[in-house]
């Protein structure tokens, strides 16, 4: 049976192949109904409007490089950086939480 941190960084995976395959259903599946992103700009992003803006035709060469995990009780984070092209697009920190036995993204921050 697998770790708590296991299960975080499958669901970090997951997370990072929906935008690979531009797949809104397979990001769905990650997040949690209330799930709410917050963007350099102030900009807050619910799971509704993220989904229905996923880019369904995903930029060549996207790399997710994760730089740290760490599970804290029922809570969560994982940190990294998204390249496109082989540019930095963007940093990020993931929140996720566990919630009736299972593991769910919760937020993400980003930052440019």
């Amino acid at each position: 049976m697998g770790t708590d941190l296991d299960a975080v960084l499958a669901l970090d995976d997951a997370w990072n192949a929906a935008y690979h395959h531009g797949d809104p259903a397979r990001m769905a599946a990650v997040l949690a109904e209330d799930w709410l992103a917050f963007f350099p700009d102030g900009t807050a992003v619910f799971k509704a409007d993220l989904l229905a803006n996923m880019n369904r035709t995903p930029p060549p060469g996207l790399i997710f490089e994760r730089h740290a995990s760490r599970v804290y009780g029922d809570a969560a984070i994982t940190r990294g950086t998204l390249y496109a092209g082989g540019e930095r697009v963007q940093s990020f920190l993931r929140v996720y939480a566990r919630r009736e036995g299972g593991w769910q993204a919760v937020s993400v921050q980003v930052v440019p």
